[in-house]
């Protein structure tokens, strides 16, 4: 199977470098935003100026791209996947996005002949890396076992979550959740540090009780020494996420209170730290 990839950030240039440690053949949109992939060509890697180049070569199609307008763009925009589908082409779309969207471009890319699986991921780049990513997969079951090789080159663990637009769905209320804890979290710490509690009483205390779980984990570090390396997901991505979940909620009977408070937080700290990680959010959120 010929895999192409559009999209090597921090998250697509791991799952470049699993899949091809595992002996695929690899083509790569060259664009601006990847990460350095001098690693990626040096193991046999080629790039490709367009996405519709991308699509005249490849059997599977990873895209791994920031939001829903960013995959829009690259099914359909100009020179894009579509416009250049190979028949039975396999399109796996790894980006956060709204499942309103990934329905569309489903059934674009199923008109032009081809497959698609949404199969976003958690976990964070360092599991890129390492090849022990999570996805979270909405489509046909055959489909995806025949997806399976490539996407087990960068995973530990596939979920077939349903049809096409659930792993979006799914994707949306774990990130939902997990940078909900997070944000909770932070506001604790900077409310914690604002009233001078020793950072080290203020972790031991939640690792004990009610507190401990993945937030704690995850910003453990920041909160004792400052280090906010360990979450790399920017706080504008974080904004993105959550809203794309109000989004997906929309008017519906289920309540939104505590999403609408959770992007109004961080939202509020966005405007001027986009770029900041998540784990600076202790430190934005204090009042000193």
């Amino acid at each position: 199977m010929h895999v192409g990839i559009i999209g090597v950030g921090l998250m697509g240039h791991g799952i470049a470098l699993n899949i091809l440690k595992a002996g695929f053949s690899l083509i790569l949109l060259d664009h601006p935003g990847n990460q350095p992939d001098s690693t990626l060509t040096g193991m046999g890697a080629e790039r490709r100026p367009s996405s519709a180049a991308i699509a005249a070569e490849a059997d599977l199609i990873i895209l791994c791209v920031t939001g829903a307008p960013q995959v829009e763009a690259v099914l359909t925009g100009e020179n894009g996947v579509i416009s250049a589908l190979k028949e039975g082409t396999i399109i796996v779309d790894c980006s956060t996005s709204l499942p309103e969207t990934t329905e569309k471009m489903a059934s674009l890319v199923t008109a032009a002949g081809g497959y698609f699986l949404d199969a976003p991921m958690t976990r964070l780049a360092k599991q890129a890396h390492e090849g022990t990513l999570n996805i979270l997969v909405g489509g046909e079951a055959e489909i995806l076992e025949a997806a399976r090789p490539v996407l087990d080159t960068f995973t530990e663990n596939i979920d077939h979550v349903g049809g096409v637009g659930f792993g979006h769905r799914m994707k949306l209320l774990h990130n939902y959740v997990s940078i909900g804890h997070m944000t909770l979290l932070a506001e604790a710490a900077a409310q914690a540090a604002d009233a001078n509690i020793d950072p080290h009483i203020f972790v031991d205390v939640l690792t004990k009780g009610g507190g401990a779980g993945a937030a704690l984990d995850r910003l453990k570090n920041c909160i004792l020494t400052g280090e906010t390396s360990d979450v790399p997901f920017a706080i504008g991505n974080a904004v993105k996420d959550i809203d794309y979940y109000r989004e997906m909620v929309g008017d519906t009977s289920a309540s939104r209170f505590v999403a609408d408070g959770v992007s109004s937080a961080i939202s509020a700290v966005a405007q001027e730290n986009s770029a900041a990680y998540v784990p600076e959010l202790t430190k934005l959120f204090r009042r000193k």
